[in-house]
């Protein structure tokens, strides 16, 4: 079993939410790549101007006919194994149905996102706004995601993603398991405090009046190495066999799909929904993608866009191959995690306002934690208070603090 950050292996560079590129495959059979291109290459192949010397057309849904070279999809070239799907289960699920009101209908929504998975990605333009706008490349990747629950209070629920990934070796057989930390999402019953993406680098408090928060669920979405990424409040919808949470819109910075090919655009603007399906839980997203943020946005000026987006995460839920290989990796490094965790709440309490440097002695803020884990990973006891130590100034080293501006 290999302990390493998928991002820093296939990527290089700041770590993506989404880890592109690890595995592609069918379930029936040995993985291919989704197309020849990379996460990482540079801008001109994520789109193509067509052209009438083009060989050849195919159909991209809300498109019609485009040359294959802007029909073909971007994305990783790594070969994986192949799954098993679960079996398709029955909805509204029996934890859901036997509720005894909606807050409980909700908590075992957020519950059921737990589980072993099969992710795959698909990003797509549906338009631009220059007079000189041509589609672009669609996205897609694909792997394997152990979810579970590492906090439960009740009117608080956190699930952390952990990759767990399987490469095809040139022999045809199945590599060791590769783990990766990954996202991780904060559910917070009628949250009032929540820390939102604002452009640039920075994060500023924002108070949700108590109106605001009947009734709702905040989520907070954070980066592999815990620090923000974004966060806002809906609501979710029982109704017959539909469980469905709807965001309010909300800001967050580019992924690494995005980053390491676009320089056009800053801020990805857009509103998502969380629904639960036969097969486990689709995460739908309609963003914009803007300029700039709060800089742009003063009294004589207005916002602009380049253009929107979809994106479907489908998390299928499998029986095989096994993910147990994340239980060791959060048994050995969870007294970690746990103190960067803390330590970001300290820090959230103290400031209203920050912005994270991009670097710290040669090195990006999940180059630092990652260090440390894949140290206890590998066997080195767990010393908690020099664990703390290490998260708070860490973490401290890159903040910059700064003061509050009105919100737009």
């Amino acid at each position: 079993m290999t302990h390493f950050p998928c991002a820093l292996l296939l990527l290089g560079g700041l770590a993506p939410l989404f880890v592109s590129g690890c595995q592609h495959a069918t379930t029936s059979g040995p993985a291919t790549a989704s197309s020849p291109g990379s996460a990482s290459a540079p801008a001109a192949s994520y789109g193509a101007v067509p052209s009438a010397a083009s060989p050849e057309n195919h159909y991209v849904f809300g498109w019609g006919d485009l040359p294959s070279t802007v029909a073909r999809p971007r994305g990783g070239s790594t070969r994986g194994t192949s799954v098993t799907l679960a079996p398709d289960r029955a909805l509204p699920l029996p934890e859901i149905a036997a509720a005894a009101d909606g807050f409980a209908r909700d908590r075992a929504a957020i519950h059921a996102l737990a589980g072993d998975y099969k992710v795959s990605f698909h990003f797509m333009e549906s338009l631009g706004f220059s007079p000189d706008y041509r589609p672009v490349r669609p996205y897609h990747s694909w792997a394997t995601e152990h979810v579970r629950i590492i906090a439960d209070t009740g009117r608080f629920i956190s699930l952390q993603h952990t990759l767990v990934m399987f490469f095809q070796n040139p022999d045809g057989s199945a590599s060791e398991p590769m783990l990766t930390k990954h996202w991780r999402q904060d559910w917070t019953y009628e949250d009032t405090d929540l820390h939102t993406f604002r452009g640039e680098s920075t994060w500023a408090r924002r108070r949700a009046t108590p109106a605001e928060a009947a009734g709702a669920w905040s989520q907070a979405v954070f980066q592999v190495d815990d620090s923000p990424r974004y966060e806002a409040l809906g609501r979710w919808e029982h109704r017959g066999n539909l469980s469905v949470w709807t965001s309010e819109r909300a800001w967050r910075p580019l992924p690494r799909r995005e980053h390491s090919v676009r320089q056009d655009y800053d801020v990805l603007e857009g509103i998502h929904r969380i629904v639960l399906t036969p097969t486990g839980w689709l995460h739908e997203q309609q963003n914009w993608k803007r300029v700039a943020g709060e800089s742009q946005a003063t009294a004589n000026t207005t916002p602009r866009y380049v253009a929107a987006e979809l994106g479907l995460d489908r998390y299928e839920r499998i029986t095989a191959p096994s993910l147990v290989a994340a239980d060791d990796y959060w048994r050995k490094t969870a007294t970690y995690w746990a103190a960067v965790r803390q330590a970001w709440t300290e820090s959230y309490e103290r400031h209203d306002r920050f912005t994270l440097r991009p670097e710290v002695g040669g090195r990006k803020l999940f180059e630092h934690h990652f260090g440390y884990a894949e140290k206890l990973a590998a066997g080195e006891p767990v010393d908690a208070d020099e664990a703390r130590h290490h998260a708070r100034a860490t973490i401290e080293a890159f903040l910059v603090t700064t003061k509050s501006r009105a919100q737009p």
